[in-house]
């Protein structure tokens, strides 16, 4: 545990100086875009964040090379090589898009190239699935599922990156909880090294998420762009994918298994789903919505969820931390599930239901009754440019 939580805080140090670096320098070079006819902020600020996440994550995962308690990692050293080249290219893809506005055909075929040298290059692939027993023994169907699987994380979690702080912060809460799950997963197992790429991935990204939301959150000195949603979207994709080959796929036959052991056994796979879940849900009805107008799956719109939060009255502040509530809730009760069935709780995953019932009538609560408060009059300091108004109706905002 003493070598992830130094990889996190190694991973946090330096993506948080390069964050400050990488401000200072857009600033002063006037490295960011013009404002766009969807924009709502006065002034152009900086989308190079994810810049400074890519390194610190490279500089954390070429670091562990030399640490010996990450050598079951780099074995066969292929895998991470991988993931860092995949990493790499979408990080260059997204700055790219950040400053001159990429054609959506053209990312997207960056995205399924990069799906493909995790997949086809790193061995990282979606083997089983738990519908049944099912296994899939055609290696191509393997490539193809997960592929898809890399790339739909990946623009999910651009597409809500919406307001200061949004991303970041659910990505830190998401990741936070899948830290745990696949730490205890591997605890489980009996496997004599708890080091393996999928907790490691959790925590460089932990890291990441903690060193870049200082910057981040309202009012926002600079974005993260899709150079920083992407490559989180990517990296959470392929954490959540290296789970799956932990898994025993006997696990999920109900006649060798009880109700609580079967339950634990879909767990593997149900967890890292329930983590993304808002930003796969605001996905899959923002490509319906699009499509049934006749538009481009990816062309921006302002009906993203956090987009009718701020409809029903919520500031952006409120509206970024009910989606907090949001993640928080629905993760840590399929957590809690887990963990009752595999400790032997009394109950077993009953207390993972029930705290997931009140937490989301909570939220649900919380979500309906926004508060009353006149919008937001934050000032920038001086020097600094304006921010973002996110809460007026009339103008969009920076929709993915």
């Amino acid at each position: 545990m003493k070598q992830y939580l130094f990889t996190i805080i190694l991973t946090a140090s330096i993506t948080f100086a390069l964050t400050w670096a990488v401000w200072r320098l857009s600033m002063k070079f006037k490295l960011y875009p013009g404002i766009r006819e969807r924009d709502v902020h006065k002034t152009p600020k900086p989308r190079l964040g994810g810049v400074a996440m890519f390194i610190g994550i490279a500089v954390a995962i070429l670091i562990s090379t030399a640490n010996p308690f990450f050598e079951r990692m780099w074995s066969p050293p292929q895998t991470l090589w991988a993931i860092l080249a995949a990493a790499a290219l979408i990080a260059v893809v997204g700055v790219i898009d950040d400053l001159w506005d990429l054609d959506w055909m053209i990312k997207l075929a960056a995205q399924f190239l990069a799906a493909g040298i995790i997949t086809a290059w790193g061995g990282l692939q979606i083997l089983s699935l738990p519908v049944g027993t099912m296994v899939l023994v055609s290696p191509w169907l393997s490539i193809a599922i997960t592929m898809v699987a890399i790339v739909v994380v990946m623009n999910a979690v651009n597409f809500i990156d919406g307001l200061d702080g949004l991303v970041a912060g659910v990505c830190l809460i998401a990741n936070g909880i899948f830290f745990v799950y696949s730490y205890i997963l591997t605890r489980d197992s009996g496997a004599t090294s708890y080091f393996n790429v999928a907790t490691f991935l959790a925590a460089v990204l932990i890291g990441a998420c903690l060193g870049f939301l200082p910057f981040n959150w309202s009012p926002a000195k600079i974005f993260m762009g899709d150079s920083g949603a992407l490559v989180l979207g990517l990296l959470m994709a392929t954490s959540a994918i290296a789970v799956t080959a932990q898994g025993d796929v006997n696990a999920f036959d109900p006649a060798k298994f009880g109700r609580s052991q079967l339950l634990g056994a879909f767990i593997p796979i149900v967890l890292p789903l329930v983590i993304v879940m808002l930003p796969l849900l605001d996905f899959g009805l923002a490509v319906f919505r699009r499509m049934r107008a006749g538009k481009s799956p990816f062309a921006p719109d302002r009906k993203h969820l956090h987009h009718r939060m701020l409809d029903l009255g919520h500031r952006d502040r409120d509206a970024v931390l009910v989606f907090y509530a949001w993640t928080a809730v629905i993760s840590l009760a399929v957590l809690l599930m887990y963990i009752g069935t595999r400790q032997d709780w009394p109950g077993g995953y009953v207390g993972g239901i029930v705290f997931g019932v009140l937490g989301a009538a909570a939220c649900l609560v919380v979500t309906r009754m926004p508060s009353r408060r006149s919008p937001r009059t934050d000032e920038p300091s001086e020097g600094e440019p304006q921010t973002l108004e996110a809460t007026k109706p009339t103008k969009p905002l920076e929709p993915r």
